[in-house]
């Protein structure tokens, strides 16, 4: 359930269109469904502009698709996250509209009406970091943002982010993904004046402790407007760098309503 079907619903119920008890019916999961293994969260569009978000992790496949079916039903974008393969197929038999980004093992249901706003730009440091980045951009999109990426650009190789400065001042929120030694993010954030979101991931050599190590030099960042999410949660990264994007438009459409 979101705001514009709920909207509908009720105008359907003034004029006459639908009857109390009908639409007590397709009221009756709201706020969540109990599925006795999971309540299913159907009042988050409402409360926070976007659907329950699927992490797959650590769910079986029958568990994963009755979930998916549940929120699905809603007719709205859909996310599910950390998605193998086979996953994927259970879940694209349940919708048309389902694709599978294999790179982001995400699986989206995009919303048409979601046109693309602001620009987030996501940077990556070495093309092993790409799985986190293409989390974090397809989250990002899916929930409504532009997003632009340049990867392969880190630190050994300075000149390739250097070459590539006008897109990144031209970003309202920069993601910035980086393993091995996470330097990174001080580095785009010495560069220009926006919101970085860093994101470490377990990419790197023994002494990386599985991302540990560029979660602590992410940390202990010496340029400043520079926020830091979990070890390799691009999805938190896209929904923290959507937040940021989109909420950069709520003073122009509060002038226009005025």
């Amino acid at each position: 359930m979101n705001q514009d079907r709920l909207t509908h619903l009720l105008e359907r119920v003034q004029s006459g269109k639908v009857s109390v008890p009908g639409a007590l019916r397709q009221l009756r999961t709201l706020p969540f469904e109990n599925l006795g293994f999971a309540s299913v969260d159907h009042h988050r569009s409402l409360r926070q502009g976007f659907p329950e978000v699927i992490l797959c992790e650590g769910k079986t496949p029958a568990q994963i698709t009755a979930i998916a079916r549940q929120l699905l039903k809603s007719g709205g974008p859909f996310l599910a996250t950390r998605v193998l393969p086979s996953i994927a197929k259970n879940i694209k038999r349940l919708s048309r509209k389902a694709v599978y980004h294999e790179m982001a093992r995400i699986v989206s249901v995009s919303d048409r009406q979601r046109a693309g706003q602001g620009s987030i730009v996501i940077v990556s440091a070495g093309t092993s970091d790409i799985p986190v980045a293409e989390e974090a951009r397809v989250t990002a999109e899916v929930m409504g943002s532009h997003v632009q990426t340049l990867y392969d650009v880190g630190v050994a190789g300075l000149h390739r982010l250097l070459d590539q400065q006008d897109i990144l001042h031209h970003a309202r929120v920069v993601i910035v993904v980086a393993g091995m030694d996470g330097v990174l993010p001080s580095v785009v954030g010495g560069l220009i004046d926006k919101p970085i979101v860093a994101v470490p991931t377990s990419q790197g050599y023994g002494a990386s402790f599985g991302g540990l190590a560029a979660l602590l030099t992410m940390l202990n960042a010496c340029s400043s407007g520079i926020g830091v999410v979990n070890i390799d949660n691009g999805f938190g990264a896209g929904c923290l760098a959507h937040r940021i994007n989109s909420g950069m438009d709520s003073p122009q459409k509060a002038k226009k309503t005025r």
